[in-house]
């Protein structure tokens, strides 16, 4: 114990934003940060439809960033960096599934006061989250026709649809291993599989390979996670509009009930069967 007290700067110089009060503000760009909600109508419910809308898709980009560096790992074969990128997007899935408690309140009197503000805008159209979809195996060429126009997000979104995603590069660690994995086109979406079951039996079953079980657990940790976050968007959805045309063209609550019930990585589904 020195007896000194510290005391925090309370002073800064403005150095090359005059605009900024702190270094913090400066940091993490506070003006810019605030500056970005910009409600269309005078109803409060859009304002924290606009704040939740932001957050989610700055999550998702952190999560594209976790399950890249996991893709980037298995390609590596180094499953110990692998399992701490999914870790890590796992705790990012958690805050994105609870965030959907912002507008958990939001009555139907409520979003149908903005909804004419929102026009043909639609979280469907999120490249970003489209992305993650990619990542997972849920792919589909035609979505990219909407982006025609924003060449930036189009080649992105292009380039992720040729590229091998998160559980295929999975798949391929276990063919690494002898395991019998068939080849399919990348730019497909991934359905069940009898062989890549077969696959999976044979990990949590072969002592020899108990190393993969900890890879097929943490990959339904992040399966689980996707379906958790699926169904809060579908009650959500529910609550707030019923079962109205969505935005943007969208078939709204049927198209998320679908999608709530489609699994994630089918096969560590399946695989729990006979186990």
């Amino acid at each position: 114990m020195t007896g000194q007290t510290h005391r925090p700067h309370l002073r800064f110089g403005p150095e090359q934003d005059p605009g900024a009060s702190t270094p913090y503000a400066r940091y993490v760009r506070l003006a810019e940060l605030h500056a970005l909600q910009r409600p269309r109508s005078a109803e409060p419910a859009e304002y924290s439809f606009i704040v939740t809308t932001q957050v989610m898709e700055l999550l998702f980009d952190l999560l594209h960033r976790d399950w890249d560096a996991a893709r980037a790992a298995l390609r590596a074969d180094d499953l110990d960096a692998a399992l701490a990128a999914l870790r890590r997007g796992q705790h990012t899935q958690d805050v994105l599934i609870g965030s959907w408690d912002l507008l958990a309140t939001m009555t139907p009197a409520e979003f149908s006061a903005f909804r004419p503000a929102l026009g043909e805008a639609s979280g469907f159209q999120s490249s970003a989250f489209l992305l993650l979809e990619f990542l997972l195996g849920n792919r589909s060429e035609g979505l990219l026709e909407m982006y025609r126009d924003s060449p930036a997000e189009y080649d992105a979104l292009f380039a992720a649809l040729r590229t091998p995603g998160l559980y295929d590069e999975a798949l391929a660690v276990l063919a690494r291993r002898g395991l019998a994995v068939p080849g399919r086109p990348v730019t497909s979406r991934h359905r069940h599989d009898a062989a890549v079951e077969a696959a999976w039996r044979a990990v949590y079953t072969d002592p020899a390979l108990a190393d993969l079980v900890r890879l097929g657990e943490a990959l339904l940790d992040t399966a689980e996670r996707v379906t958790r976050w699926r169904q809060r968007h579908y009650s959500a959805v529910k609550r707030t509009m019923g079962g109205k045309p969505g935005t943007g063209g969208s078939s709204g609550l049927s198209w998320l009930k679908q999608s709530a019930d489609q699994d994630v990585f089918p096969e560590l589904w399946a695989v729990r069967n006979d186990l």
